[in-house]
């Protein structure tokens, strides 16, 4: 199949990326693969940038990750349609009749015998697929290594959303040699309420994601012609019907949400009319609400059209319905195709060519993520509840407009003032609160245009003619003068992106967009320092150590009712990320920050194996490993240690345990308990400190690669014999002999990690003998079992024929201490005297 034409930015994003992720020189692979980040605007075609990405790297086997079903067959066909060949394959809950001809399955094991044997294929993925641990137990079950991964909306593997999706970055489970992350939004804030956070950041050159490989904005995609222009178009809401259900009803009661509805409608019709909308979608986050839009959107408008016939369209001509996550995807496309006619369906209209002067589609969490709807003229948002990060999708489903026909995407808000309200009262109003939000989400896909927004000079008027200049035509000859050029179009832009139905005062807007949308984040870190001083200021303390629930006073004034204990925890945070900024880091040391508290068991134990991890490189002690205040030798097992190999073993079969119940609880099943499960909140804690701390295979393993890999990365050469090299007392000669006998009993990602070591299997012929264990060996491994079962039982006096399990091996631990008192006047006083300090009985 041909490949198709790319234009001039994707192949500029398609170069950069082929030679990021190309083949490193010397042909070896690193262990963590090559990775790197595409930050491209909404609609400027990432899709077809990760195909041929693909095709440019001959990528034979490639896993693409995707949010939704909808965006996965999507997906699939504009893969194939960009020329990729060979087997594709759905990981998802989809039917065969929804799949639109992708064979679909959610087994892992069918999933292994699907792929068995192929050599070209493509598998197109959910991220619930990853969630539910479908993946990861398709390479337990012997999956091979992906070529490429792409990662399709992969803000939302990232900040606050990172949680459920971190298997995506995890090379131990979910191998790949290579990943593309692909996003509009790199950075996302949450800015409204009394706790702004950045839900998402995928930073340039981090150890995640990468290298920016490529990056274009949205006010250089619109400059060069790429996508559509915006507006934010705002309905001054005034409506009588409406305060009188506020005066005698709740605000949540369905009188008063009826006659908001009621009154958005109006409002919208209004709109489209007078800006000349024929297609509008209108978000929702309630079900409830989405159908009563559709259902109430026909009478709305026989009303209107029987007062004012002369600007209304007639109401047989006004289409509206409604979709949500639930709905079958056969009748999505229905309902979709519809949508998208000029003509109006069904039976009533059999042979006449009725024209649709409007269609009002609602939906509730269905059409965001890059899914290709028709194109609408205007995207609805009835209201900005929910989180940030679908907000900021929904506004980029407004913005996925063609630039063709002079079109200008709109984004309808509405803004509910009351009754004699000052509309310039903009800092103080809640009407104002959706608007802020969706201004945040915007400044996601578009900070320059948004944060223009801010500049006095501008003013409310329309946006400026366009110069009609197209791609290529920005793009040749650009000199220095160009950057300002440039920044001068942005605020013209800016100028007419926002606009009210009652005039404001520019200065109003301008303080409204600086501190609601743009400096909340600020301010909020200001008023933290503030409450911070006059905390230890109160205290008399010298360490900033706040308890995590502690809210400052209200008598403090303007740094009362401030939750500093959170605010303290979020920098200690994004301190541990590494997106703190330097002059934040300063400033808090100054006041005495404690980066590192402990505030329970958990936090001891958690600094314990930051204590250790800094020391070994890893954390991924033995059963038997004992660590904590260091000794007289300068070692971490002086007076006050903690048995760190059991409280490792402990989480680990506690995190398993999570993600085995989670699996149950996603097929249905009831009344799971959630005790003895390891929060994501301590699973992603521990995964700070080391990505790989809980293995899919035994951790002795990966603690013996761990050795290996820092071992190669210092420059050193393997050993080709036992004793030659041991390290934190494993012998690595013996560990990579073993390996090599064993080769095809081990899974594909352990394969691939030690060929990127430049471990092979034995060549055709060639018999490796796996080493058999010293006596010194056979010593340590029954040292461990007992360690492990004294620090368990708090003695050590276990059955005659007790086996005790230290990392996934079984040691005869009862035949072992009652052969040690037989032979106990043989033993050296350096082992009886490890045995004593166990309290072993002879």
């Amino acid at each position: 199949m041909a490949q198709m034409e790319l234009r001039p930015h994707q192949v500029e994003a398609v170069d950069n990326v082929v030679r990021i992720l190309g083949v490193p020189p010397g042909g070896r692979m690193p262990p963590e693969g090559l990775r790197t980040q595409v930050i491209a605007a909404t609609g400027s075609g990432k899709t077809l940038i990760g195909a041929e990405s693909a095709h440019r790297l001959s990528a034979r086997r490639v896993l693409v990750l995707v949010p939704t079903l909808d965006l996965l067959t999507q997906m699939a066909g504009a893969w194939r349609r960009a020329g990729r060949s060979g087997a594709m394959v759905g990981v998802c809950s989809l039917r065969a009749e929804e799949s639109q001809g992708l064979p679909c399955t959610t087994d892992p094991d069918e999933l292994v015998a699907w792929l068995s044997g192929l050599e070209t294929v493509t598998v197109f993925a959910t991220y619930a697929s990853v969630g539910l641990g479908v993946l990861q137990r398709a390479h337990a079950a012997g999956l091979g290594v992906w070529s490429l991964m792409v990662v399709d909306e992969a803000h939302r593997t990232s900040g606050d959303g990172l949680k459920p999706w971190a298997t995506v970055h995890d090379q131990a489970q979910l191998p790949a040699e290579r990943r593309l992350y692909m996003t509009a939004t790199a950075r996302v804030w949450e800015a409204e309420g009394e706790r702004p956070r950045l839900v998402a950041s995928m930073e340039d050159g981090s150890p995640v994601f990468g290298p920016v490989a490529y990056k274009l904005t949205l006010s250089e995609a619109i400059g060069r012609g790429i996508v559509a222009p915006y507006q934010v178009l705002c309905l001054d809401i005034r409506d009588p019907d409406l305060y009188a259900a506020l005066a005698t009803e709740a605000t949540g009661s369905d009188a008063v949400r009826g006659a908001r509805l009621a009154a958005v409608q109006s409002g919208l019709m209004h709109a489209a009319v007078k800006e000349r909308f024929r297609r509008v979608l209108s978000f929702h986050s309630r079900v409830t609400e989405a159908e009563a839009m559709a259902v109430s959107v026909p009478a709305v408008a026989a009303r209107l059209a029987e007062d004012d016939p002369d600007t209304y369209p007639p109401a047989d001509q006004v289409w509206s319905d409604w979709l949500y996550g639930e709905h079958a995807p056969g009748h999505r496309r229905q309902v979709l195709d519809e949508f998208a006619s000029d003509f109006l369906g069904g039976v009533e209209y059999k042979g006449r060519n009725v024209r649709a002067e409007l269609r009002v589609l609602s939906s509730v969490r269905v059409l965001g993520e890059g899914v290709d709807t028709a194109e609408c003229d205007a995207v609805l948002f009835s209201d900005a509840r929910g989180s940030m990060v679908d907000i900021v999708q929904m506004v980029g489903r407004a913005l996925r407009l063609n630039p063709n026909h002079g079109k200008l995407a709109t984004l309808v808000v509405p803004v509910f003032l009351g009754p004699g309200e000052d509309p310039n009262e903009l800092l103080t109003s809640d009407a104002y609160t959706a608007l802020s939000k969706i201004l945040g989400a915007l400044r996601a896909h578009d900070a320059e245009t948004i944060e223009a927004l801010a500049d006095p000079r501008l003013r409310n008027s329309r946006p400026a003619a366009d110069d009609d200049r197209g791609e290529d035509e920005l793009a040749d000859g650009e000199d220095e003068g160009d950057v300002d050029r440039a920044a001068a179009r942005v605020s013209e832009r800016a100028a007419g992106v926002l606009r009210f139905s009652e005039e404001r005062d520019p200065a109003a807007l301008t303080r409204f967009v600086q501190l609601r949308v743009i400096d909340p984040e600020g301010a909020y870190w200001l008023r933290g320092i503030e409450a911070a001083t006059r905390w230890l200021r109160e205290t008399g303390s010298t360490e900033l150590r706040v308890p995590y629930t502690y809210v400052t006073p209200e008598e403090w004034v303007s740094a009362g009712s401030h939750p500093l204990g959170v605010w303290t925890a979020d920098q200690r945070r994004y301190y541990v990320a590494g997106t703190l900024e330097a002059s934040r880091v300063r400033a808090l040391e100054k006041l005495g920050m404690v980066w590192s508290v402990h505030a329970s068991a958990w936090d001891a134990g958690l600094e314990v194996a930051r204590s250790y991890a800094a020391v070994h490189g890893h954390f991924l002690p033995p059963t038997g490993a004992v660590w904590g205040s260091r000794g007289a030798n300068g070692t971490g097992g002086g007076a006050g240690s903690m048995p760190i190999g059991v409280w490792a073993k402990n989480q680990r079969a506690a995190a398993r345990k999570a993600a085995e119940n989670a699996v149950r609880r996603a097929a249905g099943e009831t009344h799971i308990s959630y005790a003895g499960e390891l929060s994501e909140a301590r699973q992603e804690a521990l995964a700070e400190i080391d990505p790989g701390w809980c293995p899919a295979w035994d951790v002795s393993w990966q603690r013996a690669y761990r050795l290996a890999l820092t071992h190669t990365k210092a420059g050193g050469a393997f050993p080709t014999g036992t004793g030659e090299l041991v390290v934190q007392g494993e012998d690595l000669g013996t560990w990579i002999t073993a390996q090599r006998a064993g080769w095809n009993d081990l899974m594909p990602a352990q394969q691939y990690l030690l060929k990127t070591l430049g471990i092979e299997p034995p060549e055709e012929g060639e018999i490796v003998v796996p080493v058999r264990r010293s006596q010194d060996e056979r010593w340590n491994a029954n040292i461990a079992a007992a360690q492990q079962f004294h620090a368990r039982e708090g003695h050590l006096r276990p059955a005659r024929k007790h086996i005790e399990v230290v990392d996934s091996e079984p040691v005869k631990l009862g035949a072992f201490l009652d052969n040690s008192r037989r032979r106990a006047a043989k033993l050296s006083p350096e082992r009886r005297a490890t045995l004593d300090e166990l309290g072993m009985r002879w």
